[in-house]
């Protein structure tokens, strides 16, 4: 992995020079745009939005909108006039507990490691963080933006998640509060919900949509008959404490019987 940032943690009158790592890759499929009538990948130019003719890569430079059709041009030079330390430096604010925030602030995972000769501070901050059971509620800039994130320690490492400001979460609308439910209900998802709870373990899942996709495109190069698309079925209105009674039952007897679980995936 190539390191995409470097700076160093703050807190209090504590540096911990640090190089950031990006801890995860999307696995989606990528597709190209193709003329249908000879299949050659189709390019896009940039235009002017106003001639219609295309602008030269090195004539493009970033602007922003300040009111309508008005446009104040950034260069470079502009965004180097910046803090330089508020650009290379993850400054912790507080320190709070994971459980207090709720996952939908969360927004990407970046690995911090340490620069040479920081081992000792950072190794420190591992152990404080480990040992108190907090993460630190920081603000970074990456690539132009200043990031609110949380740092917490796992596995011996440091992990920078970067967060959503609370301004950038969006309220949904209310749901109806007049839907009651009843007891009995209630207490059967609950036995559905603790039929089918187990130990979290990425490994067990995968991306089975992916796989599919792959084997047609895989399938349609090599000429072969591709499968008629399932016809989907119309949704019925079912009895709720039926269909729940019915979930409860399966996952009962699956959970008593999981080698012949076993036994019938391989089978299919």
């Amino acid at each position: 992995m190539r390191p995409i940032w470097s700076g160093t943690i703050s807190f209090g009158l504590v540096s911990v020079p640090v190089r950031m790592y990006s801890a995860t890759q999307s696995q989606e499929l990528r597709f190209h745009f193709l003329d249908r009538r000879d299949l050659t990948p189709v390019g896009y130019e940039k235009v002017s939005k106003e001639s219609g003719k295309p602008v030269p890569k090195d004539e493009i430079v970033r602007g922003f909108e300040i009111s309508k059709g008005k446009y104040v041009p950034l260069e470079d030079e502009d965004l180097d006039r910046l803090d330089v330390e508020l650009t290379h430096s993850i400054d912790i604010c507080d320190f709070v507990a994971l459980d207090e925030i709720d996952p939908i602030y969360f927004r990407k995972a970046y690995y911090l490691l340490p620069q040479d000769g920081a081992e000792k501070p950072y190794r420190l901050l591992v152990k404080a963080l480990d040992e108190t059971g907090r993460v630190g509620i920081a603000k970074v800039v990456i690539r132009n933006k200043q990031h609110l994130a949380a740092l917490r320690a796992a596995d011996g490492r440091l992990i920078l998640e970067t967060m959503y400001y609370a301004d950038e979460i969006r309220e949904p609308e209310s749901v109806d509060a007049n839907a009651r439910v009843q007891k009995a209900e209630v207490d059967m998802a609950k036995s559905l919900v603790e039929n089918l709870s187990a130990s979290f373990d990425p490994k067990k899942y995968d991306d089975t949509y992916r796989k599919e996709l792959l084997d047609l495109i895989r399938a349609k190069a090599k000429g072969k008959e591709l499968p008629e698309p399932a016809e989907e079925e119309e949704g019925e209105v079912v009895d709720l404490m039926a269909a729940l009674r019915e979930s409860v039952e399966q996952t009962r007897s699956k959970k008593r019987n999981p080698a012949s679980k076993k036994a019938s995936r391989k089978a299919s």
